[in-house]
């Protein structure tokens, strides 16, 4: 650990007191916690980010929307508006945040999207809009205990798996370790695509999970690049010179892995989390391409950086450029998918109600 961190340690202690004297009022009763008669997956994580949630509810979304009707509730972080809001067609990220737009642009028309700081209000809006609503897929609610999932799913990145994480200032947590308890699932994610059973085990021991807990491995697999924003795919048949990479997510670190094997030379702008692209920003972007000399050089993004750039009245800084954006999609290893998916059905159907 940088010796700069140990300095933080009385103030991860005092966050971490703050939290479990939160945690406590829930635990006996002071603060109140609402169930629903509804069959409630709850997806979150106990880190500040970068774990994959985003593309984990849209595998829950790929599971479940063929066979029931499936609705996400976000907060919608980075939004302008407040309350509740269902997203439609005119919608941007500031209207409802870059995750909830990137669940409507990719599944509209085949889910209903919806956001409500309140998550409890917004599953009671949820429910009377719709009387034969099935499923409700509750986006980062891991922290909101307001609301009481029937199925809670817990993210943690392979990378820095919660038990080998502090809380902030010091670390990247923002809920204390022994919160994953009230997981019924965990979720390790951005796995390499060959997992090897000591990795495995390393993982089991790190974790320790109660006797009722599942445990399940994914990973990440990338589409084909989206150029942007006219929305036609493309693959490149040879490598790329030089790619200019901007990202605000929350770990960029796997995405960055991942281009290097695509080009030469690789350029990094990486900017906080849910970042708002400002004029300057994007003109910065321009003259780092003007300025590299290389005739063969693309820009590339994440999808979620996309949407937040979608509507944005300084996506012309990069006009007539080769701009684009890269899908993910997570994928289960092995027999965890098909032992995720039965687990996941099976409460849809034996819990029409929360008990």
């Amino acid at each position: 650990m940088d010796s700069w961190r140990i300095i933080l340690f009385p103030f991860a202690w005092i966050v971490g007191l703050a939290i479990r004297f939160r945690h406590w009022l829930f635990d006996v009763g002071v603060l109140k916690t609402h169930s629903f008669d509804i069959p409630l997956i709850g997806v979150g994580n106990l880190s500040m980010g970068g774990t994959g949630k985003t593309p984990f509810v849209e595998y829950l979304i790929r599971m479940f929307y063929k066979d029931h009707k499936v609705s996400v509730l976000s907060r919608g972080y980075g939004r302008k508006t407040k309350g509740f809001l269902f997203g439609n067609q005119f919608s941007n990220h500031e209207d409802i945040g870059d995750e909830p737009m990137q669940y409507l642009r990719k599944f509209d028309g085949k889910i209903k999207v919806a956001v409500d700081e309140d998550r409890v209000e917004g599953v009671r809006n949820l429910s009377e809009d719709d009387a034969n609503l099935e499923i409700v897929l509750l986006d980062d609610s891991f922290q909101h205990r307001y609301i009481k999932p029937g199925l809670a799913i817990l993210l943690t990145d392979i990378h820095k798996l919660y038990n080998e994480d502090y809380l902030f200032p010091v670390g990247g947590l923002r809920d204390v370790v022994t919160q994953a308890k009230r997981a019924d699932i965990v979720i390790v994610t951005k796995t390499n695509k060959v997992l090897s059973p000591i990795t495995k085990r390393r993982v089991k021991q790190v974790l320790r999970l109660l006797p009722h807990q599942s445990l399940y491995f994914s990973y990440i697999s990338y589409g084909k690049a989206i150029s942007f924003p006219d929305g036609s795919e493309h693959s490149w048949n040879q490598k790329v010179r030089t790619i200019i990479m901007f990202a605000g997510i929350a770990n960029s670190y796997p995405f960055q892995e991942y281009l290097r094997d695509l080009c030469t030379e690789l350029i990094v702008l990486d900017y906080p989390d849910h970042y708002l692209f400002r004029r300057k920003d994007l003109q910065t972007i321009r003259k780092i391409f003007d300025d590299t000399f290389s005739g063969n050089k693309i820009i590339v993004t994440t999808e979620k950086d996309a949407m937040r750039l979608m509507n944005s009245e300084y996506l012309s800084e990069l006009k007539n450029l080769p701009l684009f954006y890269i899908p993910i999609v997570m994928k289960m290893h092995g027999i965890d998918e098909a032992n995720l998916s039965n687990q996941l059905k099976k409460y849809v159907k034996e819990n029409s109600r929360n008990r």
